[in-house]
């Protein structure tokens, strides 16, 4: 037998044609377009498009994918009965694991795995995680979400059910541009959780709630919060030098720097350090963004790594207005359009996932009665 791979580091799980990271390179690809060709040219809605059917929309197509994540927007009456219960005693990714759960019960296509209905139910799915996690938030604090408006996309509608009030619209573009960034990224935790549900030929929503469940993990999602609070420990660019020498001699890591896959500079982080600039400059803003930039400088200086997608997150969710605790849930939004595109294309081409073990225990044991023992 050969030698194990930990954690699975290395091993071809499965074969995609949705997204491709060239690690060595600092590449990342949706259906072979580079995501520096893409971000900040093309929509949300262009790019769940791109995911769930291999290209890039036409005006009509692009339409009609807008009106399947609107159709998502709806929430069913099992949802809607739970939530406020939900959001007094769950927190953010506890709450969309069981409302997600919950919106089986009201898809109508809840019962089928055929290539059409796993499409409709992702377009649904990717539409209406926003609005939970903004009907989540409104609901701890007592309060309802606007109505959507119509000439709003999945990005500008989100921020306007956050925050109650209409967004400015650059905000939006920089959300949007967000939103693409965080899409897919191959055979993550989380994705390939959502796969190897899926290979049972278990439901589209079980696989989500899957993904979901994985995505809570702190070792998975959330690096984002860790990196907001620390922003908030250090407080000011002079305490950062200091402070990560501080951390990295107690053996703690810094949040947001290095990657499994990514040798070089997360080519999402390139995106998003611009985006946390700009939002510093335009707001007047600049305390999140001068301390981020003092801490990428002291930790590749110490360490020699590179800032992660989840560093320059942190502030650009800040100044968007986003509370730190969502930013976890928010990045589910963004890939929720991901994880049901790997969820089609197993069930398209399935074969059950089931990987062998090496057993690393005691042999050769014999039983003994209780009374002997």
């Amino acid at each position: 037998m050969s030698t194990p791979s930990k954690g699975l580091a290395d091993v071809v799980a499965a074969s995609t044609a949705l997204s491709d990271i060239d690690g060595a390179r600092g590449l990342l690809s949706y259906r072979g377009y580079d995501i520096h060709d893409l971000a900040g040219r093309i929509s949300f809605e262009e790019c769940v498009h791109l995911l769930h059917y291999g290209s890039l929309p036409d005006l009509a197509a692009l339409t009609a994918m807008e009106d399947g994540l609107a159709e998502g927007r709806a929430l069913g009456g099992l949802v809607t009965g739970a939530l406020d219960d939900v959001a007094r005693s769950q927190t953010p990714m506890e709450a969309l694991r069981t409302l997600v759960s919950l919106s089986s019960a009201d898809d109508p296509d809840a019962g089928s795995n055929e290539r059409a209905a796993d499409l409709r139910k992702a377009a649904r799915l990717t539409g209406r995680q926003p609005v939970l996690v903004a009907c989540y938030h409104a609901a701890r604090r007592g309060a309802t979400v606007p109505d959507p408006d119509p000439a709003l996309g999945v990005a500008g509608t989100f921020l306007l059910q956050l925050t109650g009030r209409h967004p400015p619209r650059r905000d939006v573009e920089i959300f949007d541009e967000c939103l693409v960034l965080h899409a897919d990224h191959t055979m993550n935790a989380s994705t390939f959780a959502a796969r190897v549900c899926a290979a049972t030929l278990s439901d589209m929503h079980s696989a989500i709630v899957a993904a979901i469940g994985t995505l809570k993990g702190p070792l998975h999602g959330g690096a984002n919060e860790q990196v907001m609070r620390m922003l908030e420990t250090i407080g000011s660019a002079d305490e950062a030098p200091p402070a990560v020498r501080a951390r990295l001699d107690a053996g703690q890591k810094i949040p947001g720097f290095g990657h499994r896959v990514y040798k070089t500079e997360d080519p999402r982080a390139t995106h998003l350090r611009h985006l946390a600039q700009e939002l510093a400059d335009r707001t007047g803003d600049d305390r999140w963004w001068t301390v981020s930039r003092r801490v990428e400088e002291a930790v590749f200086a110490a360490k020699g790594l590179f800032p992660n997608v989840d560093f320059y997150a942190a502030s650009v969710y800040r100044l968007l207005g986003i509370p730190t605790d969502l930013f976890t849930a928010v990045f589910s939004m963004s890939r929720m359009s991901g994880w049901t595109a790997h969820v089609i294309e197993q069930h398209a081409d399935n074969r059950l996932i089931r990987p062998d073990s090496e057993y690393v225990g005691e042999h050769d044991r014999t039983w003994v009665p209780l009374e002997q023992r």
